[in-house]
């Protein structure tokens, strides 16, 4: 995983997470990896991931069943939808209008390249 630096790592790894549960590549209802094996496979510390995991926790992303370990919770999809499209408006959006408009970019030219985007990474996802 490449970091940006421009936001902290396990908000970054929030994302991941969250992505990860989105792709249905973790499912609800099954247990996710551990703090220590997610630490290890992303590398970073350990505590970082278990930042990430608590700040999840604390969304509803992900619910700790006690000496299992974490599982998305049964609302997942909905509850980081939410929380991801209030970060794009308000963050990502803006810079990405601005942009439009000073590259002279039109919707229609938007529009064919997020469909041609969405049939080549997305058509085979469950």
């Amino acid at each position: 995983m490449d970091f940006r630096d421009k936001q902290a790592i396990y908000l970054q790894i929030a994302e991941y997470v969250s992505e990860q549960v989105l792709l249905n590549r973790w499912p609800i209802g099954e247990k996710i990896p551990s703090v220590r094996e997610l630490a290890a496979e992303l590398e970073v510390n350990p505590n970082t991931v278990m930042r990430t995991y608590e700040f999840l926790n604390q969304k509803g992303v992900i619910a700790n069943k006690r000496g299992i370990g974490y599982f998305p919770a049964d609302d997942a999809n909905d509850r980081i939808r939410v929380y991801r499209r209030e970060q794009f408006l308000e963050n990502d959006l803006p810079v990405f209008f601005k942009n439009l408009y000073l590259l002279g970019i039109d919707l229609p030219e938007i529009e064919s390249r997020y469909e041609q985007f969405v049939a080549t990474h997305f058509t085979n996802q469950p």
